[in-house]
């Protein structure tokens, strides 16, 4: 189950870490923080979002005369595609409460399904709801822990797994991702990063068993899991697995990726980056005991001849 306490966001903006208990320090980051370390263009995204809101804006036709109207419905489609991004992480966090919470209710456990599916019906959001359970009645999901938080020391990163299940026999770590829908009313597929974010929940050592008191266990389901993204939209739900053949490559980038993080974290440590330079002082001018050379005046008769 969910634990927010274990997980914090890093005073130094280093992005999201993780604790060992609930009343230790954050000492790890986050697999999502390790992974935003790799670049990721989100600028087209924004530009056209932006871009569609000044298009689509009622008084933009009105406003062609006025250069600081302009300005200011420009101003206001930044803010526009900055809320589509916020507005789209809301609905994420809705989803995999959804998701969540169906899994505790599968295991036997206290749950708050109903009030889950609610909030998503109160947002027009209950199609996700639907895809989600369209994928458990396919695929035959039988959920062994959900939203499982799992550590690894030797590399020193922890994360949360949405659901560790067993389908068709074969232990299978899931990840969720809340997907938009074409024009044609498919569901997009995942990014391939998720290949990453799901190989280094295999690679874990432990996983948690009272966050309060920072008891911990083997990781059991690392051995050789079925790694499975599940794409959930509004239409309809699409699962794709991660190539085994793939897991070392995106296992040694992830590493690679976690010195680049502890690098960041070194340099935040050392200091300012840009130093004030002041421009250096004016040369002295040097002194000297001998007197300063003298041209006798001309005579009278050069000056004449």
């Amino acid at each position: 189950m969910t634990v927010p306490g274990l997980a914090a966001e890093s005073p130094n903006g280093l992005g999201r870490m993780y604790r060992r208990s609930l009343s230790a320090d954050p000492s790890v980051p986050s697999i999502t923080t390790v992974i935003a370390q790799q670049p990721l263009d989100l600028d087209g995204w924004r530009s056209y979002m932006a871009a569609r809101h000044l298009a689509d804006h009622p008084e933009l036709r009105t406003a062609l005369d006025s250069p600081a109207r302009i300005r200011q419905l420009v101003r206001t489609a930044v803010d526009a595609s900055e809320e589509y991004a916020r507005a789209a992480a809301q609905r994420g966090d809705r989803v995999h409460a959804f998701a969540e919470q169906l899994a505790l209710r599968e295991l036997g456990r206290a749950h708050q399904l109903a009030e889950a599916r609610d909030l998503l019906r109160s947002h027009g959001e209950e199609g996700f709801a639907v895809s989600v359970e369209r994928w458990w009645e396919s695929f035959g999901v039988e959920p062994i822990a959900a939203e499982q938080t799992v550590w690894n020391t030797s590399l020193g990163y922890a994360g949360t797994l949405d659901l560790v299940a067993r389908i068709n026999g074969r232990i299978c770590l899931v990840d969720y991702k809340t997907k938009g829908t074409t024009r044609d009313g498919r569901v997009k597929p995942p990014d391939e990063k998720v290949a990453m974010q799901l190989v280094a929940g295999m690679k874990a050592e432990e996983s948690v068993l009272d966050p309060a008191a920072g008891e911990w266990e083997p990781w059991k389901y690392g051995e050789d899991p079925l790694l499975i993204a599940v794409a959930v939209g509004e239409t309809e739900f699409a699962a794709v697995r991660v190539n085994p053949e793939v897991r070392r490559h995106h296992w040694v980038t992830f590493c690679g990726l976690r010195r680049v993080w502890e690098a960041r974290v070194e340099v935040a440590a050392a200091g300012r980056t840009l130093l004030p330079l002041p421009p250096p002082p004016p040369p002295r001018v040097q002194l000297t005991s001998e007197p300063l050379p003298t041209t006798p005046p001309p005579s009278v008769e050069t000056v004449g001849d």
